[in-house]
């Protein structure tokens, strides 16, 4: 009998949304599994009158934990070509990834080429989280399928009811664009094969819409006053943002059956990151940043707003904009080149708002 060895080079990965299937360009590195939780009973007693103890124990099924999975992908955005792709409107700015941030941010409803909370015309796409204070968001079938087209022999798991937790993006000098996704699912099962229904961006012999962190760029601005300028100048040489819906899965209690996870309910939102540059002492830089927080005893929430530009001002790029952040006092780190790293935390404008973030995608 001949073995048939799986390769996650050779992996596909597939997103579905009722009808609606994406073919998701994943990095190396993906992952997903699902555990049980089970229940230990033992014995536990003195002598009888011959010695004897009985240390016995058995081992109960209670439940399966929710599955969990992560992969990471491109920062990918782009234009329509009016024919072919997610939208046949020529020149309306889309993403490859879009459909995970539609599960992030809201309900994930697609309906004529479009997502809740998603604003796009020929100039960008705007990604808001007008429609995130849910306490369920959107679910989606994830497909992983193993073994290419030259195997012969694929096995396809499909994770039913999975919800997007946690997208982190990380700005490496030396690195392109990438966004980590993390979230939970109800079950993973064998399926078949599934075939993408819609067409997000060109082949994979198109690099035109892959973003060099490299060219990214931080405006901090302030609006405080005292010793803070308008604006300090702040060079990157690394940092990250990470959106968490601190998601929780629901399962049932039932004695004598394997209960299955029922469902999602969201927690708090947040947002957060941190930033690294060299310690730098002309004015307006990150030593006058450093001093002016440490200093600063009045204000119990500092408010910075934050404009990430990850690649720059040119096109292809994404902007991350917050506009009321609380930043930590930076923490210098000691090596050749001494730089602070700071980590700040996106708010919302009102303790019940929906405007830490907003996001645009500006494709070539």
């Amino acid at each position: 009998m001949t073995d048939t060895l799986y390769f996650s080079r050779d992996t596909k990965v597939f997103v579905k949304i009722g009808s609606a299937i994406w073919e998701m360009p994943v990095l190396d590195g993906f992952s997903f599994s699902q555990a049980t939780n089970a229940s230990e009973i033992t014995l536990n007693e003195m002598a009888d009158t011959s010695g004897n103890s009985r240390r016995g124990r058995q081992m109960f099924t209670d439940s399966y934990a929710p599955a969990e999975w992560s992969f990471s992908t491109y920062m990918r955005p782009f234009k329509a070509s009016g024919s072919g792709n997610a939208d046949d409107t020529q020149d309306s700015h889309h993403a490859v990834e879009e459909v995970l941030w539609a599960l992030m941010v809201g309900d994930a409803a697609y309906a004529s080429y479009d997502f809740t909370g998603f604003t796009r015309d020929t100039t960008d796409l705007d990604i808001a989280f007008t429609s995130s204070n849910k306490t369920t968001l959107g679910e989606a079938d994830i497909f992983f399928v193993m073994g290419g087209a030259g195997s012969g022999t694929k096995t396809t798991y499909k994770i039913a009811g999975c919800v997007v937790n946690e997208a982190s993006l990380d700005f490496d000098i030396d690195g392109i664009a990438t966004i980590n996704w993390s979230g939970f699912g109800k079950i993973i099962t064998e399926d078949s094969e599934p075939t993408a229904t819609v067409t997000e961006g060109a082949g994979a012999s198109d690099t035109s819409n892959f973003i060099r962190n490299r060219l990214t760029s931080l405006t901090a601005a302030t609006a405080m006053g005292g010793n803070h300028p308008a604006t300090y100048d702040l060079v990157l040489t690394g940092g990250n943002v990470t959106v968490s819906n601190n998601i929780t899965f629901l399962t049932p209690e039932t004695l004598g059956v394997v209960n299955q996870p029922l469902g999602h309910v969201t927690g708090t939102r947040s947002v957060s990151g941190n930033f690294t540059c060299y310690l730098n002492a002309a004015d307006d830089s990150s030593a006058e940043l450093f001093e002016n927080i440490i200093e600063d005893t009045t204000k119990i929430t500092n408010d910075f707003t934050l404009t990430f530009k990850v690649g720059g001002t040119a096109t292809p790029r994404v902007e991350l904009l917050m506009s009321q952040c609380h930043l930590e006092v930076p923490t210098h780190s000691i090596d050749d080149v001494i730089s602070i790293e700071t980590t700040f935390h996106a708010l919302p404008s009102t303790i019940d708002g929906t405007d830490e973030l907003s996001i645009k995608y500006v494709g070539a």
